[in-house]
């Protein structure tokens, strides 16, 4: 136990561990805010169809040799979630529809990208690691994690700046609009951070698993909670615990890093729900004795 915890102390020394760790807890903790707003507004899978507009982006850039391919994923993301939130309110597109719309045909075009004009000759090695991540949270370059911190941080600013308002939007957006809220305004803000949010998490867990970070930390947190703030605070809790376990658990036995995030997520969900169901037990039977 003791080697254990000094090979771990002495993994942490290295910089590009710390600035992995720094990143991962800010997209987790960020993430998780998010989720907890995406759930109760009934958009639990847009961060998987931006992840999917985020692949066909990142599939673009590379076939175009950009260096930095934020410069390019991260307008087209925006762009992205701003039309799902905008035709979920069609009578004609719903939500879901809007989603996989974008989602099937971005992974199509960004596939084909990158199967017809990729330069690289092992493209199966390249698909892979975007859909489900790879060591890059390692090996991030300062500009990149100065690059993540600000977008994060840009991220909570504004959840923080319209807290009351995105939570009335969030539970009742027309009687928030009746109130004289502008709700397209606030969607806005709540796309842009949608849209922050799922392309700074591509770093972590790849495009395909970013629903689960976005999801399982809030669902953990609602089976025990039911006011907004403490959902979001525990929501938050939640997933810091899940990604430092990850990381910390993926460098000692070098499993994938974004994978391994993504199961102790899912593990503490379990958990919960199986905590929860024995405690609600116990209670039925002591209420009946």
């Amino acid at each position: 136990m003791d080697k254990s915890i000094n090979t771990i102390l002495t993994y942490i020394e290295y910089p590009f561990v710390k600035n992995a760790i720094i990143v991962a807890l800010l997209i987790s903790f960020s993430s998780a805010i998010l989720g907890v707003i995406l759930v109760s507004k009934r958009y639990s899978f847009i961060g998987d169809g931006l992840s999917h507009v985020g692949f066909g982006a990142i599939s673009l850039a590379a076939v175009i040799g950009l260096i930095n391919d934020m410069l390019i994923v991260l307008p087209i993301t925006i762009i992205a979630a701003i039309a799902i939130l905008k035709r979920g309110q069609s009578s004609k597109i719903k939500g879901d529809a809007s989603i996989a719309i974008l989602s099937t045909s971005s992974m199509a075009l960004g596939y084909l990208l990158m199967n017809v004009f990729n330069k690289s000759l092992n493209v199966s090695a390249d698909v892979c690691s975007t859909l489900f991540g790879s060591t890059s949270i390692l090996t991030l370059s300062d500009m990149e994690v100065k690059i993540s911190i600000i977008l994060t941080s840009l991220s909570l600013f504004l959840f923080l700046l319209f807290y009351k308002r995105i939570f009335a939007i969030c539970f009742d957006e027309a009687f928030a609009k009746s109130c004289g809220i502008r709700t397209e305004i606030y969607n806005f803000f709540f796309a842009l951070i949608t849209a922050i949010i799922v392309v700074v998490s591509m770093k972590l867990v790849g495009t395909l698993m970013i629903s689960a970070l976005i999801i399982f930390p809030s669902l953990t947190s609602m089976k025990i909670f039911s006011s907004f703030k403490s959902i979001i605070t525990f929501s938050a809790l939640f997933s810091i615990i899940a990604t430092l376990s990850g990381i910390l658990f993926s460098l000692f036995y070098s499993t994938p890093i974004g994978a391994t995030i993504v199961i102790f997520d899912v593990a503490v969900y379990l958990l919960t729900l199986l905590l929860t169901k024995i405690l609600n037990t116990k209670r039925i039977h002591r209420d009946n004795i």
